[in-house]
């Protein structure tokens, strides 16, 4: 069988979630470079595989895939030994109230956030604005309040085990820690030790520290 081609960034926010959880799930991959840069993205070519023209996505032995979650799930279903997604009932629901949780609650104010101070740390030429950090910041706050609750009894988001509900929330939870001191970031606060646990948790995978230096092609683990 042909190894998994991921089609990317090596930079790419996106593409090292997908990345993440390739190494997750243990499955080898090559990363073909996208050149963003230069518009391939936007290439007729590419338009007919991706026809928004965004990054990334997988070809799987002939089998082509976009969006980075679908991407995520489709991986996760294929090697389920893992448990990333409970097929149990009751288990798979409260899976899904989590990932729903990331997708609405937690998502748009940090990836709004997230970026901007990503771009800012990068030092990549693109304007950012303060307002829309501080007060997506503001809201992620309130977001993360709700969170600590849920943290405190039990220690992943659907429950006592790690899923992708959880790991959805790299790389933009890495990200909006960028704002002022790391130890006492939005994700760090003394008031939330939950969230700080949990965070600290996902953040000391193996799979999100394989790729700190950007995502590279990984055939062996």
């Amino acid at each position: 069988m042909a190894i998994l081609k991921l089609h990317g960034g090596k930079q790419a926010t996106c593409t090292r979630r997908v990345a993440t959880v390739l190494h997750e799930l243990q499955v080898p991959f090559e990363l073909i470079e996208v050149d963003v840069a230069n518009g391939a993205h936007k290439s007729p070519e590419y338009l007919k595989i991706q026809p928004f023209g965004q990054i990334p996505y997988i070809d799987d032995d002939g089998f082509l895939l976009y969006e980075t979650r679908a991407i995520c799930r489709y991986i996760a279903a294929k090697y389920p030994e893992y448990g990333l997604i409970p097929t149990e009932p009751k288990a798979n629901a409260l899976f899904e109230q989590a990932a729903s949780v990331e997708l609405t609650n937690f998502d748009p104010s940090a990836s709004k956030a997230g970026l901007q101070l990503w771009i800012r740390k990068m030092g990549y030429p693109f304007p950012t604005d303060d307002k829309i950090i501080a007060d997506n910041l503001e809201t992620l706050e309130k977001k993360l309040d709700a969170y600590e609750a849920i943290l405190s009894k039990q220690r992943y988001l659907a429950g006592e085990t790690i899923t992708l509900a959880d790991i959805f929330h790299l790389p933009y939870g890495v990200f909006v820690t960028y704002a002022g001191s790391e130890s006492d970031s939005v994700m760090n606060r003394a008031s939330r030790p939950n969230v700080a646990r949990w965070y600290k948790q996902l953040i000391s995978r193996p799979s999100w520290l394989a790729y700190l230096d950007g995502v590279t092609t990984t055939t062996a683990y």
